[in-house]
């Protein structure tokens, strides 16, 4: 989500955009839902796939997962994962980079691969008529990458230069400050792209070596939509991914709760606008109190122009474009984490203001009006996150990965409504009680400055 949105033109037009649309949206919901059929096909090679056919486009699109992620990078070579997935389509089996690449160009197939913290995503895009090429080609990017060198320290130049870039991007430092105060010693405080100091030491056998650690069946999990049957997926997904071993060799990574709650980091970076990055505690997603989370979490600050962070920093006071927070669940933690941008002399009071709506939201909790406002709107929003193939095919994975049910989409809407105002109440104490770190970059000092000048 970004940082900053496109300044308000009018209350009652933010007001009544975000009803309107909850009210649109909730009556596409049920459609939307009652059009995704899921199957559940496993593989004669035994690989589970979640499936939705869709004979209306000739098209094809595949999402992909497996657990591992910057957490499994050495822990002196922080981008390992980041550079192995840049090059899976740089070269693979008989195809040297140029050859690949133009493959992928002259069928209009589309194939990415990024990384988080705890996974390596993959996608496929492709016509019906391409998917026999399509799919060969993903099996030799997923098991017989090249590494050649002269890719290598190609990618290895683009990733140093944007790690520079980084370097003095308020946004990117805060980030990294904040990820950083708060799991120190742990690999999820290491940075997802590397280090300009680890970027260097990385070698071919470090790739080789994550890419046989990681790439494996047993956390595999793949969603399909598009015009295809369930034998054509079989075939298909067997050729591509039977051939990885049955398990990987992953480092475990223990389970860790969020530090330094509580404090403010500040760096001082000469800059027109501060960056505040804060978070504390969250939620993982299977527990109990999730959705009542989830709902809290939209009334505070998830909601674009409705929310108690946005309505108090923005619409009372245009003290920055946008303000928000949001629940990011882990393997091994969970976390609540926003964002602003403002200027220098206004640094504490927007700070302030985030802060004295948290306590009030951790002693109060919401309104039985707002509850109501966020189910309409979250049962409902739902819904475009299953407007077009890849959407839908990116859902079927995170269902998988949180481990939700096949028959999540037909529940989501019941669990929204269960969610009480007592149970919002309990959980914003539970989340919000013990505060916020917050990260700091700009130059807030700016603001005293100002204000003891004489």
């Amino acid at each position: 989500m970004s940082t900053h949105r496109p300044a308000p033109v009018g209350r009652l037009f933010h007001f009544i955009v975000p009803v309107l649309a909850a009210v649109a949206l909730s009556l596409f919901a049920p459609a939307a839902a009652k059009a995704t059929n899921i199957e559940r096909v496993v593989t004669p090679g035994g690989i589970e796939v979640w499936l939705v056919r869709d004979p209306t486009v000739p098209l094809i699109a595949i999402d992909f997962d497996f657990i591992g992620g910057s957490v499994q990078d050495p822990p002196d070579k922080a981008g390992t994962a980041e550079m192995m997935v840049d090059l899976l389509d740089e070269g693979a089996g008989e195809l040297d980079a140029k050859t690949f690449q133009g493959l992928l160009e002259r069928k209009a197939i589309e194939m990415n691969f990024n990384v988080g913290r705890e996974s390596v995503r993959g996608t496929l895009r492709t016509l019906k008529e391409n998917q026999d090429e399509a799919f060969e080609l993903l099996r030799l990017a997923l098991n017989a990458p090249r590494f050649d060198a002269s890719a290598v320290e190609r990618i290895r130049s683009q990733l140093v230069s944007r790690l520079q870039r980084q370097s003095t991007s308020p946004n990117d430092i805060s980030s990294r400050t904040w990820w950083g105060t708060a799991f120190p010693n742990h690999p999820y405080g290491r940075p997802v792209g590397g280090t300009l100091d680890s970027m260097p030491r990385i070698t071919v056998a470090d790739l080789r070596d994550y890419h046989r650690r990681v790439f494996a069946r047993d956390t595999l999990k793949i969603g399909v939509v598009g015009d295809i049957d369930p034998e054509s997926v079989g075939r298909l997904v067997d050729s591509t991914f039977g051939p990885l071993p049955a398990k990987g060799d992953l480092a475990p990574i223990a389970d860790v709760v969020p530090q330094g709650i509580g404090r403010q980091v500040d760096t001082d970076l000469n800059v027109p606008q501060t960056v505040v990055t804060f978070g504390g505690y969250g939620v993982k997603r299977n527990d109990p109190d999730f959705m009542a989370a989830y709902v809290v979490n939209h009334i505070l600050g998830g909601g674009a122009f409705s929310s108690r962070l946005y309505t108090e920093v923005r619409e009372k006071r245009g003290l920055a474009y946008g303000v928000y927070d949001s629940l990011v669940w882990l393997r091994h933690s969970a976390i609540l984490l926003g964002n602003t941008a403002t200027r220098a002399d206004a640094t504490r009071q927007t700070i302030g203001l985030v802060e004295s709506e948290v306590a009030r939201m951790a002693k109060d909790g919401p309104t039985q009006d707002e509850i109501d406002k966020a189910k309409t709107f979250l049962k409902g929003a739902f819904a475009l996150g299953l407007d077009t193939s890849s959407k839908i095919a990116s859902q079927l994975v995170n269902m998988q990965i949180d481990n939700l049910g096949i028959d999540y989409i037909d529940r989501r809407s019941a669990l929204i409504d269960a969610v009480t105002l007592a149970d919002t109440k309990r959980v914003a104490q539970r989340l919000l009680g013990p505060g916020l770190l917050v990260s700091v970059v700009g130059r807030p000092q700016a603001e005293i400055t100002k204000g003891s000048g004489g």
